[in-house]
């Protein structure tokens, strides 16, 4: 009877677990819109800018951007700052182990980040670096308490610092806000960072346009031929009854 009742009550606290586990920071919607060229071609330039220096992304070809709208030419005088050959993936120097050494972790290839975390909690992540002097890096996150990884942007947006509030005994962090302003605005900051969302969720499935166009043709293919396939069968059935 005791088994029993245990049993019950792991039933009973499945549902309590689950919505606690997802409980965390509000997540600001990403601006994203593939088929915006314009935005996929500046995240691009934000990506092997900023991204490429650490993180790989061994699933996408250099040549790929192409789809995007850019030359040959464009991609290697404008992109390519670690390979030779369009036709490379986008790998990093970078060893493994000492990555592991500097930041306490390897930095993840990219590829299917925007797959992985979602594109909301990308942008969202993005925005949420503050000064923290406890940290090795010098730098927290809202959205990843703790994170290994340094805020490579800085200089974009500036030096946020969290402005805190009482919640019961303890402190929690309220908002951010700009203590040292950076070489954009926080608006242009937001957009560029907009922009590399945008290219990241590209990436992660480049044929997802073609794809949805596919399926909508699909789709319009049966509809048409339910109907020819309905009519049909009453022209076919009509003389039996």
């Amino acid at each position: 009877m005791k088994r029993l009742k245990n049993f019950l009550f792991l039933l009973m606290a499945v549902p309590v677990i689950a919505v606690a586990s997802e409980e965390g920071p509000r997540l600001d919607k990403a601006p994203v819109n593939l088929s915006d060229q314009a935005s996929l071609q500046r995240g691009a330039r934000m990506f092997v800018n900023y991204c490429l220096n650490c993180h790989s992304a061994v699933s996408m070809r250099y040549s790929r951007m192409e789809d995007l709208g850019l030359t040959e030419d464009q991609i290697k005088e404008n992109l390519m700052f670690a390979a030779e050959k369009p036709g490379e993936t986008m790998t990093v120097g970078m060893d493994k182990k000492e990555a592991k050494n500097w930041f306490g972790s390897a930095p993840p290839d990219l590829s299917v980040i925007a797959r992985a975390r979602g594109s909301d909690w990308l942008y969202t992540y993005l925005r949420s670096f503050y000064r923290d002097d406890t940290r090795p890096t010098g730098w927290n996150n809202v959205v990843f308490p703790k994170v290994a990884m340094p805020h490579v942007l800085w200089s974009l947006q500036g030096e946020m610092v969290p402005v805190m509030k009482k919640e019961g005994e303890h402190e929690v962090i309220e908002r951010l806000e700009l203590a040292k302003p950076g070489s954009v605005t926080l608006a242009e900051y937001d957009a560029m960072v907009g922009d590399l969302v945008n290219y990241l969720t590209w990436m992660g499935e480049p044929a997802q346009l073609e794809r949805k166009q596919l399926g909508l043709f699909v789709l319009a293919f049966l509809a048409f031929f339910f109907v020819v396939a309905y009519y049909l069968k009453k022209e076919f059935w009509k003389d039996v009854h």
